[in-house]
C-alpha cells in the first residue's frame, strides 16, 4: 500500500526532505487510511449488530408480556420464594428432631423405667427442657434426668429395691420340694448337705432350728 508521500510525489508534488516527518505526523493526526477506517468501521457494525439483536430480542420479550400482571408475578415470585424459604426451615428441623431423638433414645437407654408410659412421660419432659446437643450427644441429660427422677421417682426402676426383692422372693420360696424330691422326705444329712450348697441356705438353717 502507497504512502501519502508516493500518491503526492506522483502527481508531481514533492514534500521537501527535511518537511517530510512533520507531514506524516500531522497527516496521522488528522486523516485515517481506508484500512484503519474499514477497519474502525467494521467493529462499529459489529456492535451496532450487536445492539440490534439484544433490542429485537428485548421487544420479542416485552411482547411476550403484553397483556400479564407484572405486580401479580412479582407478587407470586416473593410467595414461592417465602415457600422456598419456608419449606427448607421445616426440613432443617425435621432433621435435627430426628437427631435428638436418636440422641435422646441412646442415652436414656440406661434407665429402667417402671412403664412404657412413664418413659413416654420422661421423654416428654426431657423435650420441653429445650437441650442442645454436640458431636450427636445432649449436653446436660443426666442432669435433667436426675431431676425428673428426684420429682418422680415412682417412673423409674429402683435397681437396688429390686434386687432386694429379687432375692427375698428367692429366700422365701416355698420349701416343700428341693430337687424334685419333696423336702420333708429328705434325711436330716441330705438336708444338711442342702443347706450348705445352696443359696437359702440361711433359710433351711433356720428351719432346721425350729
Amino acid at each position: 500500500m502507497k504512502n501519502i508521500s508516493e500518491i503526492l510525489k506522483e502527481i508531481g508534488l514533492e514534500i521537501p526532505e527535511d518537511k517530510q516527518n512533520d507531514f506524516n505526523t500531522a497527516f496521522s493526526e488528522n486523516y485515517k487510511t481506508k484500512a484503519e477506517f474499514d477497519k474502525k468501521l467494521g467493529k462499529v457494525e459489529e456492535e451496532r449488530d450487536g445492539w440490534k439483536t439484544k433490542a429485537e430480542t428485548a421487544e420479542t420479550t416485552l411482547k411476550g408480556f403484553e397483556g400479564v400482571d407484572l405486580e401479580k408475578i412479582n407478587k407470586d415470585l416473593a410467595d414461592w420464594k417465602t415457600k422456598a424459604e419456608t419449606a427448607e426451615k421445616e426440613y432443617q428441623k425435621k432433621i435435627s428432631e430426628r437427631d435428638f431423638n436418636d440422641a435422646l433414645n441412646s442415652g436414656i437407654g440406661k434407665y429402667k423405667f417402671t412403664s412404657e408410659a412413664a418413659k413416654r412421660s420422661v421423654v416428654e419432659e426431657i423435650k420441653k427442657k429445650g437441650l442442645s446437643m454436640s458431636d450427636g450427644k445432649i449436653l446436660g441429660l443426666d442432669d435433667a434426668i436426675g431431676q425428673i427422677k428426684e420429682a418422680d421417682k415412682g417412673a423409674f426402676v429402683d435397681e437396688e429395691e429390686q434386687e432386694l426383692e429379687t432375692n427375698r422372693a428367692k429366700f422365701t420360696a416355698p420349701m416343700d420340694r428341693v430337687n424334685g424330691t419333696a423336702f420333708e422326705k429328705m434325711s436330716l444329712a441330705e438336708k444338711m448337705a442342702y443347706a450348705n450348697t445352696h443359696p437359702t441356705a440361711a433359710v433351711v438353717s433356720e428351719w432346721l432350728k425350729k
